[in-house]
């Protein structure tokens, strides 16, 4: 039969063969068919020849050819064919499906929507037939019947594509479903239905079928779509993450897919590299990828950013295209989530309505970490990005050696988050992936080397984590080797970090340890003086990191990063004997140094304390080095005065005259070596010969100390030829030795009151000595001031500092006021009975602290050690709050009037100073800070004491003293005190939590202040209102408070109407006639500006909100309706803010405030509440179209700003431009003068235009809104006033009188072009509105 059929089918014409064909039942046919294709015979040419004697023109040929269509799908979905066979097949079946009529082509469409809807299907192989019928079936122009209608080709296919779309498609071929709407052409309807049909089936699939489909569904965007595509994709992952980490700590099942998070991440891995690539083939989809994620911003940004979508955009920083637009994408995600994380925590208000969201710093971190999984097209993303925001957030400035953040205290800490999360990127990156630690430290260690004249703490502090977590791996970095060839070119703090960072591995490698070495050798004799210093540095580091064998153990000589060499010496190859060689070698060339400039003798004095304390069996050389030194410049004759060589200490070449040996370093470092040998070395010796020649060296410079000490008190100012006589000025040689020499003595007293102090065992004669060198301090200390005016700051800066370590002044304060032992009673009243000693005891403390302020540490030993630095300032503080709580400032003032601030209020200010170092330095350590302060209680009790409560029993104490004080009279009143305690205050009430009871009472007692007393000193009122402020936007929004202190503002200065009698209230009395304006008044509109920002993000949110739901819309059409209740919370809220600012601003647009800043601000403030009524405006214009329309609340909001806001405003534009003519006790010639130029200056001036513009702009949307939302919102708003010209009739007149008796005709034609001048400047001002 199959022969019959071929060899018919080669004759000329088709009759017989259709003759045959038509003989034939449909059974045998399909089995031949059937038969021939399963032996894998010439079913094709068998195929060829049926379909060529079944003509479509005829009736019974077109029926046969659909039953044979419907045979070969059957055959091709058996499964019973070779590959190649069913190939061949659907080749040859869609080269002939545009022959079938329309009818049938429905019909062989309709079989495959059966098949589909009844799971029928076995391979899914003949699908691909599909896409030809369905484009076959748009051709047909004809109309062809149809159960629902008349329907053409065109529209049958769209029914044909709803139906399938909403059958179910079973999960064994849908991808090759998917694969069918890409060679059809698809209207935009369409797609959209296509597409969310694929997405809703994601959830269905296995992890491993998912990227496939994705490709198929990205193909398929290249029709359009394109977004929906994307976010779809993107908000699967970003739901599969976030059930992945909810089953971290749950083992329930999800309706999602459950699966271990690796083959999760390798699952995404692989579908954004689908994504990279579909982007690098479609340019298009990357733009839609970049504009979806952007237009997220403004709403919610965690429904866009998510793990998931930022790696993505970090591999598609590997298209150079996109590389600079996805970085900038980023930078501004970063910086946004940051601020607003910022504006969150600081406004109570906000925290309300806006949930916190998952920080975007967050995602990112969670991006490393799952880029261990093989995304290693991400990493390269990570790495430019993280040294990005390190250089475009770190600090930017260096000022007195310490880098500053420049701008305002937001972006400040904005600007640090994304530079400390730039180095966490980079860390945690060189953890996970061991391939790209070298490019990572390469361009660490470039930007140290090359960046001198900017800031690289903050690489620094990066190389160090990175050197802290794999010693062991960087200890053969050839990199890090060849950074110290650098060192003598860099500066000397860059050098100390450095060195300071590669001290593990220097501890573990000889040949890095041998290189450095090498450097710093040839830097010791380097010609640049900076190169001597770092070598200096370097080697003392050194000799503070390797220990010598017999040296005291760590623990009792703690070193800021002693800890962590700890862990690495576990690893030391090196004996400490050969350590002891290596260190004795390094002595010998510091020794080399003492003969060199001053600077670096001073760094050798600062640094040899440390390395004994490093290393005690290095002591007795250390000491030696210090003992010849001194030798130099001591007098060993017992009765010569003066006891030291001052002379020999100050240089002279040519025209200048310099230091040379810092001789009150030198013997400050001898005596702290001396002490910390004492306390000791010298409990712990057993007599050996070797530490009796040490004995006699320390006793032989005790000796030469007391000696020092003796005749230094003996000598008079002649002996140092510096009596009041002598020349201070820094003009003359003679001058600038003499100050030079001042500045040693003074040093050297220093030392020696502490020296004195360390050994007097509470002796009363050693106290006397002490008051002695004091004295002797003091009469050098005064002379200075005297003499050396204005130039002596020039001179002394280096030397200003004072000498006493803090530990030393930390015992010396407890020893003058708490200590009440009573054998220390007569010694300690010596000291007692001078108050200019306990002035300079306190002021020295107050000028460490100070300096700990400035730069992060104190001079003197241990002044690097913040553990010691903390102990000693918990001392301090507990002696300073004792001092000042027992005699208050009242007390002391009353008793005796001296020069200065009394010791009371000079604890008060040291009180402030240490409450904020330890809220600024050591933040974590808060809790412990605070119980030492409190040494009350046993420790059960104390344990369950929280910072909270703490906090609020020291503000307690602080509140008495504020309240004793605004008691007083008020010629008592001390207004600097009163600063000081509201400073300290402040910064106390920082550590309360917010929704605790201490902060409620905390702000009560603060409103109580406001309210009830009445201070004209304005600077304490501003500092009071501060506080105020402060601690309200932690509980609500202060817009209620503004009213009322409008209120009070208002009835104190009284109307710009001066016929209208304001009734005055009595809200706050802190306003008063003299604080009202500019003080009270610019507080309130700063805080009304703040409310108005937040007013404004939130009105961004909830527009960006609205965005994202008009999209997600088109995806979920339901999606809208979760987002809906917290939207109406916040139009609520911002309607409610905005209502009472037209209120408080009502107010203070009528107030006659004084020319100057208050105006001017208030100005702004009008136009920018006018700007946030428009912004929330152009928001209705948005989401009016829903069935929502426009609320009661804003319509009573637009009437309030018409009726209560709009015509005051221009009443008192009016005021301020008619306040120039109240010019008091001048002619009438000189008024109209002033008046001309205050008018044009007024002109020019941008605030009152800018107003106009913004009540224009805010009426033009008002229109717009009214005609779109069928609401009359004008109905309340009065025209605006046009000032364009004005004729002023006093002035006209004045004119008019001056004209008639002035017989000068260059006068009369002056007034002609004046008025001629006139028309032309209203001409000008209509074109320019």
């Amino acid at each position: 039969m199959d022969l019959k059929i071929l060899s018919l089918a080669t004759d000329k014409t088709t009759d017989k063969l259709q003759e045959f064909l038509q003989t034939l039942k449909d059974d045998d046919l399909a089995s031949l068919l059937q038969n021939q294709a399963v032996k894998g015979r010439a079913v094709g040419t068998l195929l060829r020849a049926v379909l060529k004697g079944s003509p479509c023109s005829e009736e019974d040929g077109a029926l046969r050819r659909y039953k044979i269509y419907s045979c070969c799908i059957q055959l091709v979905e058996s499964g019973d064919l070779q590959q190649d066979v069913a190939s061949e097949i659907i080749g040859l079946l869609m080269l002939e499906v545009h022959h079938f009529p329309g009818p049938l082509l429905v019909d062989l469409a309709s079989d495959f929507v059966g098949a589909v809807r009844e799971d029928r299907l076995v391979n899914g192989k003949s699908l691909e037939l599909l896409p030809i019928i369905l484009t076959a079936l748009a051709t047909k122009k004809e109309v062809l019947a149809c159960g629902k209608g008349d329907l053409n080709g065109e529209e049958y296919k769209r029914q044909l594509i709803d139906t399938l779309c909403s059958v179910r498609w079973p999960q064994r071929y849908m991808i090759q479903l998917t694969s069918v709407f890409k060679d059809v052409c698809l209207t935009p309807e369409e797609m959209n239905l296509v597409v969310a049909k694929v997405l809703t089936m994601f959830s269905k699939l296995n992890l491993q079928e998912i990227p496939p489909l994705v490709y198929q569904l990205l193909v398929l965007s290249s029709k359009g779509s394109r977004r929906s595509v994307l976010d779809g994709i993107i908000a699967f992952f970003r739901e599969l993450d976030k059930q992945h980490r909810e089953e971290q700590s749950s083992d329930e099942l999800s309706e999602l897919i459950t699966a271990p998070a690796d083959e999760l991440y390798h699952v995404e891995g692989t579908v954004i590299l689908h994504i990279v690539f579909a982007i690098k083939l479609d340019c298009e989809l990357g733009r839609e990828l970049l504009k979806h994620l952007k237009a997220g911003q403004q709403g919610d940004p965690s429904k866009c950013l998510c793990p998931f979508s930022i790696a993505l955009l970090l591999s598609l920083t590997r298209i150079q295209r996109f590389e600079e637009q996805v970085f900038d994408l980023l930078k501004t995600s970063v910086v946004k989530s940051f601020k607003d994380l910022q504006l969150l925590q600081g406004s109570k208000f906000l925290q309300t309505l806006v949930p916190q969201r998952t920080c975007v710093s967050t995602m990112i971190l969670e991006v490393v970490r799952n880029s261990v999984h093989s995304w290693d097209h991400v990493t390269q993303g990570l790495i430019e990005f993280g040294f990005i925001l390190m250089d475009s957030y770190g600090p930017k400035k260096i000022l007195d050696g310490k880098a500053v953040e420049i701008g305002t205290s937001l972006s400040k800490m904005t600007n640090q988050h994304a530079c400390k999360l730039g180095a966490n990127i980079l860390l945690e990156t060189f953890k996970i992936h061991e391939m790209i630690r070298q490019e990572i430290l390469e361009q660490v260690l470039n930007r140290v080397v090359t960046r001198t004249s900017s800031p690289i703490n903050h690489f620094l502090d990066l190389f160090s984590d990175i050197i802290m977590y794999a010693p062991l791996i960087l200890q053969n970095c050839s990199k890090v080797t060849e950074t110290f060839d650098y060192l003598t070119f860099l500066p000397l703090q860059t050098v100390q970090g450095l060195l300071k960072a590669v001290q593990p591995l220097l501890k573990i490698s000889m040949s890095m340890r041998d290189s450095l070495i090498l450097v710093l050798r040839k830097a010791m004799f380097a010609s640049q003086l900076d190169a001597r210093k770092s070598a200096v540095a370097g080697f003392l580091l050194l000799l503070k990191n390797f220990k010598v064998l017999g040296s005291l153990p760590s623990s009792q000589c703690t070193q800021s990063i002693g800890v962590t060499q700890v862990r690495v010496d576990v690893h030391s190859r090196y004996s400490a004997v050969a350590n002891e060689t290596f260190c004795l070698e390094i002595i010998d060339s510091l020794k080399r140094s003492l003969g060199q400039q001053a600077d670096i003798r001073l760094m050798l004095y600062d640094g040899f304390y440390d390395v004994l304390r490093r290393n005690s069996q290095l002591a007795s050389s250390i000491m030696q080095t210090l003992f010849s030194q001194l030798k130099q410049f001591y007098e060993p004759e017992p009765d010569l005065l003066p006891p030291l060589k001052l002379g020999a200490c100050v240089l002279t070449q040519g025209s200048q005259i310099f230091l040379q040996e810092p001789l009150d370093h030198l013997l400050s470092c001898i005596q702290h070596c001396l002490a910390w040998y004492k306390s000791r070395v010298v409990p712990l010796q057993q007599g050996d010969e070797g530490e009796e020649e040490e004995e006699e060296l320390y006793s032989e410079l005790d000796d030469m100390l007391e000696s020092i000490t003796v005749r230094m008190i003996k000598s008079e100012l002649e002996d140092f030829e510096l009596d009041k006589s002598a020349d201070f000025s820094q003009n003359t040689n003679v001058g600038i030795k003499n100050n030079i020499c001042a500045c040693l003595i003074m040093g050297v007293c220093e030392v020696l009151m502490e020296y004195n102090f360390s050994i007097s065992n509470f002796s009363k004669s050693k106290f006397e000595e002490i008051l002695s060198l004091f004295t002797c301090y003091k009469k050098f200390s005064d002379i200075l001031s005297e003499k050396a005016g204005k130039g002596k700051a020039k001179m002394t800066s280096k030397v200003s500092d004072s000498l006493l370590s803090l530990k030393f002044v930390s015992d010396l304060l407890t020893a003058l006021f708490r200590d009440s032992i009573q054998s220390h009673e007569e010694s300690l009243s010596v000291l007692r009975s001078s108050g200019e000693f306990m002035h300079y005891a306190v002021n020295v403390t107050l000028q460490k602290i100070q300096q700990l302020i400035r730069t992060g540490h104190v001079s003197g030993p241990d002044g690097q050690n913040p553990d010691k630095i903390f102990q000693n300032l918990c001392d301090i503080t507990r002696v300073l709050l004792w001092r000042y709580t027992s005699i208050p400032t009242s007390v002391e003032e009353s008793g005796k009037k001296e020069k200065g601030k009394s010791i009371s209020l000079l604890c008060l200010e040291g009180l402030q100073k240490t409450f904020s170092v330890v809220l600024q330095f050591y933040q974590p350590k808060v809790q412990q800070f605070l119980q030492a302060l409190d040494v009350m209680g046993t420790e059960e009790e104390e344990a369950g004491v929280t910072v909270t409560q703490r906090a609020s029993f020291q503000i307690r104490q602080f509140q008495r003293s504020l309240l004793n004080l605004l008691s007083s009279e008020e010629d008592d009143f001390n207004s600097k005190e009163a600063l000081l305690l509201i400073a300290v205050l402040s910064t106390l009430s920082r550590l309360l939590e917010p929704t605790s009871p201490q902060f409620v009472q905390m702000l009560s007692w603060t409103s109580k202040i406001c309210k009830e007393y009445s201070q004209e000193d304005a600077s304490f009122c501003k500092s009071l209102m501060n506080l105020f402020f402060s601690l309200h936007v932690l509980y609500k929004s202060p817009v209620t408070l503004l009213r009322d202190l409008s209120q009070d503002i208002h009835g104190q200065l009284g109307d710009i109407d001066q016929d209208v009698e304001i009734e005055k209230t009595d809200h706050f009395a802190v306003v008063n006639l003299r604080t009202a304006a500019p003080t009270v008044c610019l507080l309130v509109l700063s805080q009304a500006e703040k409310v108005l920002e937040e007013v404004d993000w939130l009105i961004a949110k909830i527009k960006g909100s609205a965005n994202q739901e008009t999209l997600s819309d088109k995806v979920t059409p339901d999606a809208s309706s979760q987002a809906v209740p917290p939207t109406l919370l916040i139009e609520k809220a911002i309607v409610m803010q905005l209502g009472t600012l037209v209120t408080f601003f009502h107010e203070l647009v009528q107030t006659a405030l004084p020319s100057g800043s208050c105006v001017d601000t208030l100005l702004k403030g009008l136009s920018k509440i006018y700007s946030t009524l428009t912004a929330f405006v152009k928001y209705y214009l948005q989401v009016c179209q829903s069935s929502r329309g426009i609320p009661n609340t804003v319509e009573k909001l637009v009437k309030l700003s018409g009726s209560h806001l709009t015509p005051v405003c221009y009443s008192f534009i009016s005021y301020v431009q008619n306040k120039s003519s109240d010019a008091p006790k001048c002619s009438e010639k000189e008024k109209a003068a002033v008046s001309t130029t205050m008018a044009k200056v007024l002109r020019e001036t941008k605030p009152i235009p800018n107003l106009v513009f913004a009540i224009e702009q805010y009426e033009k949307f008002l229109i717009q809104l009214s005609k779109k939302s069928k609401v009359n919102l004008m109905q309340h708003m009065k025209l605006s006033t046009s000032r364009d010209f004005k004729i002023k009739g006093s002035v006209l007149d004045m004119v008019l009188r001056e004209d008639e008796e002035d017989e000068n005709e260059e006068g009369t034609a002056s007034a002609h072009t004046q008025q001629d001048r006139e028309p032309a400047k209203k001409r000008r001002k209509k074109c320019l509105s």
